[in-house]
């Protein structure tokens, strides 16, 4: 029976993923199909801009609030408050500083990002991993929908304000966690160091996924960053089935269930994966998206990074669990670190192949951190 909800549970989160990021995926290739690369960067810089100061609001973290909320802490409001009335602010601030014709655009999807943050951390803390899939599957199709629909009446100009709509349902359910539980700050202070350890890590790790289209822009161009971004959502594609398991894993872990024979699958299946990724994907990307020519090549190296994060999620879920979360703020750090300074160097040196290079260099440093971390765990955490 254990055995048959397990199955059940992971097909459930699996299932949204799945279908979630092959609806995502078939309208950002297909905007890559109807638009020059240079635009196409644009977009992604933006929404890069929009994810990066969205991490800095996010005081309550998806993993902050999926432990307590498995724990049944009724902190969820308290930490959606802190966390909603920061994104406000920021979103003033990044619309003073990148006035733009996206300005308006940028600051709302910023707000967005939030709400599905805090949505996502209630839904997977409560292991609701039906509504969790349901929430996931409205949310990608109305990215699908909405996002043909403003592309073809008011042009790609318009998407990113469609993407920052399709978040609608996950605005419902934060209404409905503060009808369910009143804000209470004397739950913050016992709690502080998980919380502020998994907010900076969390910020870090937001930052480390956003860097690439942030640095890559002003260093090599939107064109450049174009052709990365259409490898990177390749890449996205290729890590499915980990990041379904990283969410599956973690209340899980949460509550001292282990999944020994889960993870070891799981890493196997990212081997053929990056396999796949080194020897097909490319093919399929210069037949379908001859205009990006220069993602192929990027791609091949962007493939060996499916090993490296696919362990690396498995480690995090096991030290995040036990709220050892200092180890993994550690190794974001080094991630980020390790992206920012090879991006830079390599960028100039080799171009979308150096950038593509960095972050495998720079993932491949964060697993090597927790690997020596969980040796010597006793010394570090």
């Amino acid at each position: 029976m254990a055995g048959i909800k397990i199955i059940k549970d992971i097909s459930a989160i699996g299932g949204a993923e799945i279908f979630g990021t092959a609806m995502s995926a078939v309208f950002w290739f297909y905007l890559a199909s109807q638009i020059e690369p240079n635009s196409y960067g644009e977009i992604h810089w933006f929404l890069g801009i929009a994810g990066l100061f969205s991490g800095i609001a996010l005081f309550g973290t998806a993993n902050t609030l999926t432990v307590y909320t498995a724990k049944k802490t009724q902190i969820q409001s308290t930490l959606n408050f802190i966390s909603l009335s920061a994104s406000v602010i920021l979103s003033f601030i990044v619309i003073v500083l990148f006035p733009s014709f996206y300005t308006i655009d940028v600051g709302i999807i910023l707000i967005a990002y939030v709400i599905n943050t805090l949505a996502i951390g209630d839904l997977l803390g409560r292991k609701q991993y039906t509504n969790y899939s349901k929430y996931t599957l409205v949310q990608k199709g109305l990215t699908l929908g909405l996002g043909f629909s403003f592309f073809y009446f008011f042009g790609y100009e318009s998407i990113i304000f469609a993407l920052a709509i399709s978040y609608v349902l996950h605005f419902k359910r934060i209404v409905s966690i503060f009808k369910e539980m009143k804000i209470n700050f004397g739950l913050i202070k016992p709690r502080i160091g998980f919380i502020i350890n998994n907010y900076f890590m969390s910020m870090l790790l937001i930052a480390a996924g956003q860097v690439d289209k942030i640095i890559t822009a002003p260093l090599l161009g939107f064109s450049i960053l174009g052709n990365y971004n259409l490898a990177a959502q390749v890449i996205t594609v290729m890590l499915i089935l980990p990041n379904v398991f990283q969410k599956y894993l973690l209340p899980q872990e949460s509550t001292g269930v282990k999944n020994k024979k889960s993870k070891i699958l799981v890493v196997v299946f990212s081997v053929f994966v990056t396999i796949f990724g080194i020897f097909v994907a490319p093919i399929l990307i210069n037949e379908l998206f001859p205009k990006f020519n220069e993602a192929v090549d990027a791609i091949r190296i962007m493939s060996v990074v499916v090993i490296p994060i696919t362990i690396s999620l498995i480690l995090e879920s096991e030290f995040l669990g036990n709220e050892k979360s200092r180890v993994v703020l550690i190794g974001t750090a080094v991630l980020l670190c390790s992206l920012i300074i090879g991006m830079i160097i390599l960028g100039s040196l080799m171009g979308i192949e150096g950038i593509a290079s960095s972050l495998v260099i720079a993932h491949m440093a964060r697993l090597g951190f927790y690997l020596i971390a969980k040796k010597f765990s006793a010394h570090i955490l």
